[in-house]
């Protein structure tokens, strides 16, 4: 083992300490050696009798340090040290060191909390902060806790916050800090071009590292399609040169090669996602340039999906990147953005457990046995709305009960150790005799790149079934794992493959069986009720339904990336306890009715309507009570409501009305579709309510009309601004000397007398009528002699017979 790496200063404090306590952190800078000499360094202590676990963010990392390890032992990986990912491994009896995926080792941890001949479990690059790191490490401190006080827990990493980590390893944690080895490092701002698709820019960046610089050049891609666009540019103007990429879909044979030297000594170019920040020393570089870009997976709750989303790279991941130059000498870092924009970029790139979808880490802590994820010893703990959609979405596999607890179902999907979908997908098809095409499928899902691009799931399972490669041979063997598991747990069938594929895929997925919407085949509505769009140049167009594997995007709209087509014969014969016959009540705005129709539905998908022969009419009434109230100003009279409100009798407030419409307002709607009910038995049903007290009250306080000294009725209005008031024509008055009032008689309100000529103009508004007759009435009878000279117009009019008559008539009329 060599002893010139720097992690070799720190480590007799760190064995020391561990000799001590069972928890520590270890910060030490890219370089340092932290991931392949801590573990070795372990082996000889006098507490370390069993195993020591070295978890990996990634496959290609795990393969790469257990591969390193076992080199500097002079031996081969699966002796002393061995490694454990999904698609590989190499370990045996005498394994001590076994580096496995973040992934694996919770799996491992559910299926034995106490970890049994293990005595040491390191966690390495935690500061990425994936899910499975944070889940891994809060169920180790619980088993730590609880089962194990003698299992040692080391936090590694390079850039973490070592006092929170500590703080949360528990009392007397301590945190130990390596220097770390400081080779020369140039930072070159090449700046960014908005115009400049990042491809064409990276290429142009790598051509020019490639001109002035020396050694091995490490180009940081966000993803794959960059990586291929910017290779297919690289080889067109460096034909000679090696230029390979590395990211998680290439073959393990093909990513040892991008991490070595060339065997002949040629200089290289390798194209890297994020999988080359850290864990990892790639032989031979000292250029790296940098795009500033990351990529990483996102739920949208809203949608049910989780999409690749695109991000400036945070600062903590620039320095990691730049650092890849300088792990074995001096070296440049190019970087395609502005030196004065750095600052702005984020400090850290966010925990996955606050972007994630978090329905695997739920089901997964309720098998663990905890009712409430967040209650475990996290970090940053889970978001309560993502924990909610979690939720929603394992009750409706049938995996949790309504309190939190895990079903014998939701067991099972557990114990496939596959995203809780993808586990329900396979266990169904172990139960109908289809297990191998459902793990298929779910390989599928989860390896983008087997049996090559489209979104018809279909055909590249027909591919990957006929590809040889090593890597799909490897993925079959995996898929035959999963199956063979799941058969297990349901006694499962002989397989007779019978089941269609796509009825497997709705199985795990049924929230999106997804019909289409237009002629196109570009919209689509899925059965959870959210929107999908394809290319209309896909195959899967012409389909009417589709199964949904995959979709990238928002929630309104989110792409269809994998699919497979549907027939909906299949999902009434595989699915008829998805779909529902439901009655449906409609209020039809505007007919200003209920519409009481059949529904056979499949979710947010209509499979069939009809009208409703028998409705349930109680429904329909509360329906109508509804939608009364909601209008209640327009359906009840508005001059009973001013009246109520002038008078201030409560029981008629409308907030009061509201509350006691059963009461009032129900008997009146009882069989009807529709409000088209007389206002006057509206009126008179609300005033029901009300006592005989309170109605005398009401009718003293405002009463409806006003009666002239000359027998004529006057509606009076109680709603204006200047209420009460009413309008009167000014003969009808003659003869009354007092102003009428409203209400008691000692207290009463006066009534404002809106008076007009026997036209019906108005002549003038006054709440003194003696007032009146003894002011103004001199200049309205000058002028209204003239214009109605038929009428009565005396100079006292007070004193005077009140008639609406003219004045022939009133003069022949007996008096």
């Amino acid at each position: 083992m060599s002893a010139d790496l720097p992690i070799h200063a720190v480590l007799p404090e760190l064995l020391a300490t561990l000799r001590e306590q069972t928890a520590a952190v270890l910060v030490a800078p890219p370089g340092a050696g932290k991931t392949t000499a801590v573990a070795p360094a372990l082996l000889g202590e006098p507490w370390c009798g069993g195993q020591i676990i070295l978890t990996s963010p990634r496959r290609v990392a795990a393969r790469a340090a257990a591969e390193r390890m076992a080199q500097l032992l002079g031996e081969s990986p699966g002796e002393t040290v061995g490694y454990l990912t999904r698609l590989d491994s190499r370990t045996s009896a005498r394994t001590r060191i076994l580096v496995m995926t973040e992934a694996i080792f919770v799996n491992r941890l559910l299926d034995d909390p106490e970890l049994e001949g293990v005595s040491a479990v390191l966690f390495d690059e935690a500061h990425e902060r994936h899910l499975d790191s944070d889940l891994g490490l809060a169920l180790a401190l619980e088993s730590r806790a609880a089962l194990r006080e003698d299992l040692r827990v080391l936090v590694m990493s390079a850039t973490i916050d070592g006092a929170r980590f500590a703080e949360l390893l528990g009392e007397g944690a301590r945190t130990i800090a390596s220097e770390g080895r400081a080779y020369p490092l140039r930072i070159r701002w090449l700046g960014s071009s908005p115009q400049m698709r990042v491809e064409d820019a990276m290429a142009q960046a790598v051509l020019t590292a490639w001109r002035e610089e020396e050694g091995d050049i490490l180009a940081f891609l966000p993803g794959v399609g960059e990586i291929e666009r910017v290779r297919e540019r690289l080889e067109a103007r460096l034909p000679d040169v090696p230029i390979l990429p590395l990211h998680g879909q290439v073959e393990p044979a093909m990513q040892r090669g991008a991490i070595r030297r060339d065997p002949q000594g040629r200089r290289r170019i390798v194209l890297a996602s994020a999988i080359a920040e850290t864990s990892i020393t790639l032989e031979g570089v000292s250029v790296v340039v940098d795009s500033g870009l990351s990529r990483r997976a996102e739920h949208d709750r809203a949608a049910g999906t989780t999409h690749l989303v695109t991000h400036r790279a945070s600062q903590a991941a620039a320095t990691q990147r730049a650092g890849r130059a300088a792990r074995q000498g001096p070296g440049v870092a190019y970087r395609l953005w502005e030196e004065g924009g750095h600052k702005g970029r984020p400090r850290f790139d966010p925990p996955e457990i606050e972007t994630a979808d978090l329905a695997p880490l739920v089901l997964k802590t309720a098998l663990w046995g905890s009712g409430d994820p967040a209650a475990l010893p996290w970090l940053d703990g889970p978001p309560e709305a993502s924990l909610g959609a979690a939720r929603q979405k394992l009750e409706g596999l049938g995996a949790l009960h309504l309190d939190g607890r895990i079903t014998p179902r939701g067991r099972k999907l557990a114990e496939l150790a596959l995203d809780p979908a993808q586990a329900a997908m396979v266990l169904f098809g172990a139960e109908h005799g289809a297990a191998r095409e459902a793990a298929r499928i779910a390989v599928l899902l989860q390896e983008r790149n087997l049996g090559g691009r489209g979104e018809d799931l279909a055909g590249r399972l027909q591919r990957w079934n006929a590809d040889r490669s090593p890597k799909s041979e490897a993925s079959r063997k995996l898929a035959e794992r999963w199956a063979e598991r799941a058969r297990g747990l349901v006694n499962g069938k002989d397989e007779r493959e019978a089941v269609p594929h796509a009825i497997l895929l709705a199985a795990g997925m049924p929230d999106t069986i997804a019909r289409r919407r237009d002629a196109s085949g570009e919209h689509w509505l899925a059965a959870g009720g959210r929107g999908f769009v394809l290319d209309p140049a896909s195959p899967l167009a012409r389909q009417d339904w589709l199964a949904i594997g995959d979709a990238q995007g928002q929630a309104k709209g989110a792409r269809i990336t994998s699919a497979l087509p549907l027939e909906e014969s299949d999902l009434e014969c595989w699915m008829p306890d998805r779909i529902e016959r439901r009655q449906v009540l409609n209020w039809n705005e505007s007919a200003a009715r209920v519409e009481a129709r059949i529904e056979r539905r499949l979710g947010a998908i209509t499979l069939a309507t009809g009208s409703d022969p028998s409705p349930d009419m109680a429904a329909i009434t509360d329906i109508l009570v509804e939608k009364a109230v909601e209008k209640l100003g327009e359906v009840l009279p508005p001059a009973l409501l001013a009246r109520a409100r002038h008078a201030g009798i409560d029981a008629l407030s409308p907030e009061n009305l509201a509350q006691s419409a059963e009461q009032w307002l129900a008997p009146l709607l009882a069989g009807r579709r529709d409000l088209d009910l007389a206002a006057g038995k509206l009126a008179e049903a609300a005033v029901g309510l009300l006592d005989w007290d309170t109605r005398q009250r009401l009718d003293l306080l405002a009463p409806r009309a006003f009666t002239s000294p000359a027998g004529s009725t006057h509606e009076i209005d109680y709603a204006g601004d200047d209420a009460p008031s009413t309008e009167v024509r000014v003969q009808a008055l003659f003869g009354l000397e007092r102003h009428p009032m409203i209400g008691p008689k000692e207290g009463g309100v006066p009534l404002l007398l809106k008076l007009t000529s026997p036209a019906g103009r108005p002549l003038q508004a006054t709440r003194d009528l003696p007032g009146f007759w003894r002011g103004s009435w001199a200049d309205v009878r000058k002028e209204m002699k003239g214009r109605y000279p038929k009428h009565r117009w005396p100079e006292r009019p007070w004193t005077e017979a009140p008639s609406l008559k003219t004045k022939n008539a009133f003069s022949k009329s007996p008096r």
